[in-house]
């Protein structure tokens, strides 16, 4: 997403072992603020929920990385809106006057990614916001796991709503399924964290990061991976992210900041 626009939430819930589906009614605004050009729509359930698309240039791969991110982040007990599958008809955006826009939504008929709108919510300032060590801690060690190159001061991916910090866009995780045929070299690969945002308030790291490496198991995963939508991905996926992440997961000491 890029920014940190005014997101927010509405707080849908999933059934079982899938997404929670429901189907926008109408188009309300694109956010610029990135360059995969989301948008805000209204839904079925009377929810607003920001949309990434199918169709934009990083493609279905970025969904599956908010999925996989958001959903285990969220049973990490970390904050994150609420995801949904959105299907979408191209007719709910017969009104938006910009061409890139429409042909943006043309591509992207079908399923999408949704997340609850946080409605007056505010972009994280590291200067204005002081972050509890323990929550940064556990934010930092999430960010190396699924290898979050995009938690920089440059462009947090956070926000401030209703006093607390929300973690936002994760559509940069995870950047070995753009090249299969060589994530087998980086499983174990390090995470850099120089410029991380957080870096300054991480100071439980020495504790955090061994208790939530623990946590990180197979079966985590697997529920999170079995949440992924099936027309984003192709076959053999779901057992290649279980089988990368769940070897990752398996020597914390690699990739622990």
């Amino acid at each position: 997403m890029g920014g940190c626009g005014p997101w927010t939430g509405g707080g849908g819930r999933r059934v079982g072992g899938v997404l929670r589906e429901v189907t926008a009614i109408r188009y309300v605004t694109p956010l610029r603020e990135g360059g995969s050009l989301p948008g805000v729509v209204e839904a079925d359930d009377l929810g607003t929920y920001v949309v990434k698309f199918r169709g934009a240039g990083q493609g279905p791969r970025a969904l599956v990385a908010e999925v996989i991110a958001g959903e285990l982040a969220r049973r990490l007990g970390l904050p994150v809106p609420e995801l949904a599958r959105v299907e979408l008809d191209p007719v709910v955006a017969r009104a938006e006057p910009d061409e890139e826009v429409q042909e943006l939504i043309k591509a992207s008929a079908g399923g999408n990614l949704g997340m609850d709108f946080l409605p007056g919510s505010l972009g994280y300032d590291p200067v204005a916001h002081h972050i509890e060590p323990g929550l940064a801690s556990r934010v930092v060690v999430f960010d190396a796991f699924v290898e979050n190159v995009d938690r920089s001061w440059r462009n947090p991916n956070l926000l401030i709503w209703h006093g607390g910090l929300w973690l936002i866009d994760h559509g940069a995780t995870l950047y070995f399924h753009h090249n299969w045929a060589r994530a087998e070299q980086v499983v174990h690969r390090a995470y850099k964290w120089d410029d991380h945002v957080l870096k300054p308030y991480a100071h439980d790291l020495a504790v955090e990061g061994p208790a939530l490496a623990e946590r990180i198991t197979p079966e985590l995963l697997g529920e999170v991976i079995a949440l992924i939508p099936e027309e984003w991905l192709e076959e053999g996926d779901r057992d290649a992210y279980l089988n990368h992440l769940s070897r990752r997961a398996a020597r914390p000491e690699a990739w622990l900041p």
